[in-house]
């Protein structure tokens, strides 16, 4: 095992953000710092951005963490940053706006829909409370339901991680001004509440490797990503551990289900881009491999 000191670990840069270092985030990182190692070796390049991408609750924070220490201890000064800084909206924001898309274009197919009835609505609109609008065993024996959430769901699926959503923009740019040899570099900084958001300048002049920490780390409008690594998850593995965390609101709800859902399908339907795709255990996976299970 690669010697940690745990309070000279470089954490990302996402305001109240804690890391919480397991076993298994450990034995991950250890899997990937020495390809990692050998890729910047090979590559011999000055400045060099590594994505850490995953689910929800996959351990991306904790092992970038891990990545910069091993990284720095090889004379690879790192800074990592979180992605979760760079949504349009702070995250209260963002969450009703993923719920509006939802509801309104599954209301608005409802009411289309030549065979509505004033019960349909009644039916859906009794279900909100719980968000278990988004229920797909409500959509069973339930053509208003059906019509309903095919539409939200396909919404929803155009928003996220697109750039309604996300600027990407504005990560590219930073991403841009690091490869090209900038010392000082403004990053966002997200908050809790609006007026919390705000920019500050960064000193990258002894930086030479950038570890991007994100969901969207694989995103194909992300541009200048040397080596995504993939850190691969099941939907339910993702769901067990974030209610571990017991932090998130209403995490195991219906509609929560459903962005996990449809996270997980463009996690691995990018799969194919990754540089390198690491399991729960810490395994390495190939494509063929990864495939199997998604099918299992």
């Amino acid at each position: 095992m690669l010697k940690i000191d745990l309070s000279e670990l470089v954490r990302g840069d996402m305001p109240g953000d804690q890391i919480q270092i397991e076993k298994t985030h450990i034995l991950r990182a250890e899997v990937i710092f020495p390809v990692i190692l050998q890729k910047l070796k090979e590559a011999g390049k000055d400045k060099t951005v590594i994505s850490v991408y995953g689910g929800s609750g996959v351990g991306k924070s904790e092992i970038a963490s891990l990545l910069a220490h091993y990284l720095k201890q090889s004379a690879y000064q790192t800074y990592v940053l979180s992605g979760d800084n760079y949504p349009r909206r702070i995250p209260e924001h963002n969450d009703g706006e993923r719920l509006n898309r939802f509801r309104s274009a599954g209301l608005s197919a409802m009411a289309q829909e030549n065979e509505f009835t004033s019960s349909w609505d009644r039916d859906i609109h009794d279900a909100w409370e719980d968000l278990k609008d988004a229920d797909p065993e409500k959509a069973r024996a339930h053509r208003g339901f059906q019509i309903y959430q095919e539409a939200g769901k396909l919404a929803l699926r155009q928003y996220l991680g697109s750039e309604m959503e996300i600027d990407f923009n504005l990560i590219n740019h930073i991403i841009t001004q690091f490869k090209g040899g900038s010392t000082s570099i403004p990053l966002k900084r997200m908050g809790r509440m609006a007026e919390d958001v705000h920019f500050e300048s960064v000193d990258f002049s002894k930086k030479s490797v950038l570890i991007i920490e994100w969901t969207h780390g694989n995103n194909p409008a992300l541009k200048g990503i040397d080596y995504p690594v993939y850190l691969y998850s099941t939907p339910d593995e993702t769901l067990a551990h974030r209610l571990s965390r017991g932090r998130d609101k209403r995490v195991d709800s219906p509609f929560s289900n459903m962005v996990l859902e449809i996270e997980q399908e463009r996690l691995n339907s990018q799969c194919g881009r990754a540089s390198l795709i690491i399991g729960k255990s810490g395994e390495i996976l190939s494509i063929e491999s990864l495939q199997k299970r998604m099918t299992q």
